[in-house]
């Protein structure tokens, strides 16, 4: 097959829609820039760092939480729906914000957490206030079993029982989370219609998508069923993975749900969801929806949640890309607020490697905020610990600050962040690891992760094309990217830390290295067999292949 050598622009085709070609970028908000000296990032400080993500290149901002909030989960808890905590501004703000990232061609998307609200929304208020208050049903709640004890075994992701009680009218209401989050009864139409009326209140205000947190949560079983054991539990899980939340999530009514939310996001030009879902890939994909009617991205964490081998990472590729519905757009992240840094998982240099396969995949990739710096997991100490996972169940070491810390801009003071005190400490390399001094380095990673948008950006085959699995083994993988009539390329990563052979097998090639972890490698023509250093990587732009 023959294939066109030089570059062309991208054909202006409507089945491709901006989230389908574009690069998410998710901020913690507390976290990127803080603008009045008060120690926490703020909207403000964010409209100061556009311009910063406008030229590394990527086309959406993803906001953590921004709502008022008492703060029990740092903003997961929220106590008003619709407006902005004034830790992080007001409307106003929020307004200049979305203007500001528009005007520069990108979109937005908020998170919208529908699950639970804070034990100090006026709903909550209302609904403990009496057994008859009109609100009561908003809430699961549930009398004691005849011996006193809670109504089933159900569990709260942040240690201990998912039940909590309430002295003044006797009965227990259910909190997936910490008890300062009740769930929200998403079987109650009058909730279905307050949260659907949130979406539309940002919808009108031009916000261009929400992740939608904890999507697979939102209904229960009705009979409130105890959970079964793990068989497979360790002692080193979270006590939370005690039982399999078979009752308590993933229920087959929460398809209803997330149709009804799609349908409002319909109803509006060019407006996408993504949904927060951590379970297998057979189940994942059915928040696709009939007809792909749900979750426009149902969150894929496989390069969150796999083991870092070779081997492993291509089945998970071959299988998630096979289980995909007709129509079905793929998605990858690395890392979020919720997890270790990919730096620290892997390895700085095996970084490079999954910053190359998160950007030359097929789907819109997500990248989390610092991690196009290599920032680290930063030690926090137990008595500044400040998550309630990690305060909770302090011998799990579940702690999620240390993949929190503020962004590293500079080598000043606070590397740029602030000019108070940062909410949580900074790492200590921040004098010789930051924006400033990367962006200066032609070998950075900040460099690599900028050249690869751009790569991918400008080229319909890394941008759209279909993906098709070359080889693997215990040391490496490699996959060819290419859209009919334009140029193809192949990726080919070397996921240790040792040399490895590359031959084609039944693919024949020759092409020139585009992009590699090494640019002396760049512009070098090659063919069916290649030779990689440990921790390398490389984008073949094919002239031809068979």
């Amino acid at each position: 097959m023959l294939l066109y050598i030089a570059k062309m622009d991208m054909k202006e085709d409507q089945k491709y829609l901006w989230w389908h070609k574009g690069v998410v970028y998710q901020i913690y908000p507390r976290s990127f820039q803080d603008s009045n000296g008060d120690g926490i990032g703020d909207l403000r400080g964010i409209i100061q760092r556009l311009d910063y993500l406008q030229w590394l290149g990527v086309n959406a901002v993803w906001l953590s939480p921004i709502y008022p909030s008492p703060m029990a989960d740092f903003g997961y808890d929220i106590s008003n729906y619709t407006d902005i905590s004034p830790l992080f501004g007001t409307l106003n703000d929020f307004n200049d914000l979305l203007e500001a990232i528009h005007s520069r061609g990108m979109k937005i998307i908020l998170d919208l957490v529908p699950n639970h609200t804070s034990d100090q929304h006026p709903w909550f208020l209302e609904s403990k206030s009496s057994r008859d208050n009109p609100k009561r049903n908003w809430y699961i709640w549930k009398d004691a079993k005849p011996d006193g004890t809670v109504p089933n075994n159900w569990l709260s992701v942040f240690g201990g029982s998912g039940w909590e009680w309430d002295e003044d009218t006797s009965q227990y209401y259910y909190h997936a989370f910490l008890k300062e989050q009740p769930d929200l009864n998403w079987r109650n139409q009058e909730v279905q219609m307050a949260m659907l009326d949130v979406m539309r209140f940002w919808l009108d205000k031009g916000v261009d998508g929400f992740r939608v947190d904890v999507m697979w949560h939102m209904i229960k079983d009705e009979l409130l069923r105890d959970n079964p054991p793990n068989p497979d539990y360790q002692p080193y899980m979270s006590t939370y993975e005690q039982l399999l939340p078979v009752y308590s999530t993933d229920q087959p009514e929460v398809h209803e749900i997330i149709r009804k939310m799609r349908d409002v996001l319909d109803s509006y030009d060019e407006r996408m969801m993504i949904g927060e879902i951590y379970l297998p890939i057979a189940k994942l994909v059915t928040y696709y929806g009939i007809d792909n009617k749900e979750a426009h991205l149902p969150f894929n964490f496989l390069l969150i949640d796999l083991p870092w081998d070779a081997r492993q990472i291509a089945l998970a590729i071959d299988q998630y890309e096979g289980a995909l519905p007709a129509g079905g757009w793929p998605n990858w992240v690395l890392g979020n607020h919720d997890r270790p840094r990919i730096s620290s998982r892997v390895g700085i240099q095996q970084a490079r490697i999954a910053a190359m396969l998160l950007l030359t995949l097929r789907g819109t990739p997500t990248i989390y905020y610092g991690d196009e710096i290599s920032m680290k997991d930063v030690p926090i100490p137990f008595e500044e610990v400040q998550d309630p996972q990690g305060l909770n169940m302090p011998e799990k070491n579940l702690s999620r600050d240390p993949s929190r810390t503020p962004m590293q801009w500079d080598d000043s003071a606070n590397a740029g962040f602030t000019v108070g005190k940062p909410w949580l400490r900074i790492d200590k390399s921040f004098k010789r690891e930051n924006v400033r001094i990367q962006k200066n380095d032609p070998y950075s990673m900040l460099t690599l992760y900028r050249r690869l948008i751009k790569l991918r950006q400008s080229e319909p085959s890394l941008m759209a094309g279909i993906y098709k699995p070359v080889q693997s083994d215990s040391q490496s993988i490699a996959y060819i990217r290419h859209e009919e009539g334009y140029p193809a390329f192949m990726t080919i990563l070397n996921l240790s830390h040792r040399p490895c052979y590359f031959t084609s097998g039944n693919v024949r090639f020759t092409g020139v290295i585009e992009l590699a972890t090494s640019p002396e490698l760049e512009g070098l023509s090659v063919s069916d067999q290649i030779s990689l250093s440990g921790d390398e990587g490389i984008i073949i732009r094919l002239e031809q292949y068979v």
